[in-house]
């Protein structure tokens, strides 16, 4: 199979072949691994009970699908991923906050599923063949692990898109085997050793493990859903068709394994770490399937999650190739995983990374979908490409290729998010306004789309206008 030589230029109609159900394969296959899976854990590790932790899971799953999934219709019109697209509303130069907070979100979750993927493999080596888990072993296994990944998001597209069909059947059966393995330890009462709730408080913790595990695994996705989309043509696809497909695939593709890293983590009492005791508790014949499970989910996971990051790097440096900015941010993330395995505590790191990001994208993708509903999917792609052309004008110039209203709107609900977040180390100032509750995410979407909205009269928004001169590729930036 060729490498995918697409950037983020407009994709034609005629390669836009896939359809709903990959759309279903993508968001299902790529996310049953333990990238994912460790999410469930978060609630145990905070102090919560079964059906607190599994509550706390579902509710912050359905409430950041219903926010995220029509972003999938942002790029279905435009044919071009989500960052790109955002230069309706940001303008073709400001677009690149969106790139951004794409590149910090797949970089964060690549780092974090080679990190657990690669903790699990060494461990269950361990157990099988006597492997010693120290240093040479680690660097080993992150290596082989990120050179795969490297491989499947360098070809592109449409090696990750059988990837995920492969792994969407093939894991299902392993998470199932995994439910059979370790049914015998499991109980529904909080793991003592958490130490009871994390924020000294059932609704605080509860919260809090709503917005970690919960919201922000649709969340993460606010950037990646167009990349998947752009390849599926509006023309044979219905929106509705293709909105239904991303509920179904974010559901299930995110309850279903983070559900059973809670059901596992109340099996292996895995309340300070989870992949030491998930390994532990593991009756020997389910070895060689948690040994898959640790190797090729991680790999399809951060596959995509590499592919993304290439696109928005791609977005931010023009001149760079697809392939070649694939390369560098796969450098950096191996990097992320060294650093994160041997310095950081993985409940506060994982924790402070998602509260962070969720905080810092949720106003982006508030403006974007405010964008959307006010041209009701009325873009222009070509305008949007302005910036990869090395070019001037177009509907979406704005003020020197940035809409200031925007870039201040997203600027200020990012900042009123990083000021009410609350850390394993560190407590926003506005946390007291809120009963020491994190609420950053929607005070961050809040204020973020009102600025907007006030900032943005509905009649000057582009697409409800006439449109402007072409852009003139002579002028160069």
């Amino acid at each position: 199979m060729p490498i995918e030589q697409r950037g983020v230029d407009t994709i034609p109609d005629e390669e836009r072949t896939s359809g709903p159900r990959d759309l279903v394969s993508i968001l299902l296959g790529s996310n049953l691994c333990l990238g994912v899976i460790i999410f469930g854990w978060l609630p145990p590790s905070f102090g919560l009970g079964w059906w607190a932790s599994v509550s706390s899971i579902v509710v912050g799953t359905l409430v950041g699908t219903v926010l995220t999934a029509p972003l999938a219709l942002v790029s279905l019109r435009t044919a071009t991923n989500l960052s790109t697209s955002s230069g309706a509303q940001f303008g073709v130069r400001g677009r690149l906050v969106g790139s951004v907070v794409g590149l910090l979100l797949a970089l964060g979750y690549t780092a974090l599923t080679v990190w657990i993927g690669g903790d699990v493999m060494v461990s269950v080596l361990g157990r099988l063949f006597g492997l010693p888990a120290d240093g040479g072993a680690y660097a080993v296994v992150y290596a082989v692990l990120a050179a795969a990944t490297v491989a499947g998001a360098v070809y592109g597209y449409r090696v990750l898109l059988a990837m995920s069909r492969v792994l969407a059947i093939g894991m299902t059966a392993l998470l199932v085997l995994g439910v059979i393995a370790y049914a015998p330890h499991f109980t529904t009462a909080a793991l003592p050793d958490a130490g009871g709730y994390l924020l000294d408080g059932f609704w605080p913790t509860w919260l809090l493990a709503t917005v970690a595990a919960g919201l922000s695994g649709p969340i993460a996705f606010i950037t990646l859903l167009g990349d998947y989309t752009r390849y599926i043509s509006p023309a044979r696809h219905s929106s509705r068709r293709v909105l239904h497909a991303t509920w179904l695939g974010l559901i299930l593709g995110l309850l279903v394994p983070q559900l059973f890293g809670t059901f596992t983590a109340y099996a292996a009492h895995s309340a300070l770490d989870y992949a030491g005791p998930l390994v532990t508790a593991a009756p020997t014949w389910y070895l060689i399937p948690l040994l898959l499970a640790a190797s090729a989910g991680s790999v399809g996971n951060a596959g995509l999650m590499l592919y993304s990051m290439g696109l928005d790097l791609d977005a931010i440096l023009p001149r760079a190739s697809r392939a070649r900015a694939t390369c560098a941010v796969a450098v950096v993330a191996t990097l992320c995983v060294f650093i994160g395995h041997y310095a950081w505590n993985a409940q506060s790191a994982m924790t402070s990374f998602v509260l962070l990001l969720t905080a810092i994208g949720t106003p982006w993708a508030v403006i974007a979908l405010i964008g959307f509903t006010r041209t009701r999917g009325d873009y222009d792609p070509d305008a949007l490409q302005v910036f990869n052309r090395r070019a001037r004008g177009g509907i979406y110039w704005y003020r020197a290729g940035w809409n200031i209203p925007a870039t201040v709107s997203w600027a200020t609900g990012a900042g009123i998010g990083l000021l009410a977040v609350s850390l394993p180390s560190h407590e926003g100032p506005l946390l007291s306004l809120t009963g020491g509750v994190d609420c950053s995410f929607l005070l961050s979407g809040l204020v973020g789309g009102l600025v907007y909205l006030a900032l943005t009269p509905r009649r000057t928004s582009p697409g409800l206008e006439p449109r402007q001169e072409p852009a003139r590729a002579e002028s160069r930036l």
